[in-house]
């Protein structure tokens, strides 16, 4: 475990300020970012997956999704940069939670997902969410404020079990393919879809919402 989190603290110190770098410029820096990972994610659903039927349909899901991103990053940095911690902070409280209290296995499909890990999940993405709203004091997926901190452990647990249903999403096809990661482009964190799992469906999922309400 040590050797593992050593390699993800010192991706994590190269991939962080990199991609904060071009979050936060936007505009034609931004879509430049996430065109790269688009075609990245692509190359490696192509690899992961041995149906047809599933690699179109997965370039299609990746188009939407990736669309998306750029539509909420479009709509403003800091309700993009909230999301994204929250989905980020999901998956370290998961890790941690899960390697430290370890406890009874979620599902087969996904043999190291814990639910201890899940809760951690839930957990550390409100603290986090939290802390970063109440020094900002931004708006949130419809650009209103939070009414009652209910709405916002709400909205929060939300986007944390899409994102951690997405996870599971990509580990039942990883299974199925026999794989561990899907890819090794990060030393310590395996390939671009392992560490954006969650994410490529709630950004999806935050459009779609926003449309509807």
């Amino acid at each position: 475990m040590e050797k593992e989190l050593q390699k993800r603290i010192l991706s994590s110190i190269i991939i962080i300020p990199l991609s904060l770098f071009f979050i936060i410029k936007g505009s034609a820096f931004f879509i430049l970012f996430i065109t790269i990972l688009f075609l990245i994610a692509c190359l490696e659903w192509f690899k992961m997956t041995k149906r047809y039927d599933f690699k179109l349909f997965g370039i299609v899901f990746l188009l939407f999704s990736f669309y998306s991103v750029y539509l909420v990053r479009d709509r403003g940095l800091f309700e993009f940069l909230l999301i994204l911690l929250i989905c980020i902070s999901t998956d370290i409280g998961g890790y941690i939670f899960g390697k430290t209290f370890k406890g009874p296995k979620l599902i087969k499909i996904s043999p190291n997902k814990t639910y201890s890990g899940v809760v951690g999940g839930f957990l550390v993405s409100i603290i986090v969410a939290y802390l970063f709203h109440a020094k900002y004091d931004n708006y949130f997926i419809v650009n209103q404020n939070f009414t009652s901190d209910l709405r916002f452990i709400l909205e929060v647990f939300l986007i944390s079990s899409v994102s951690q249903i997405g996870d599971l999403i990509i580990s039942y096809f990883k299974r199925a393919s026999n794989i561990k990661d899907t890819g090794n482009l990060f030393p310590g964190h395996g390939g671009l879809l392992d560490r954006i799992d969650g994410m490529i469906f709630v950004f999806p999922f935050i459009h779609l919402i926003s449309k509807i309400f």
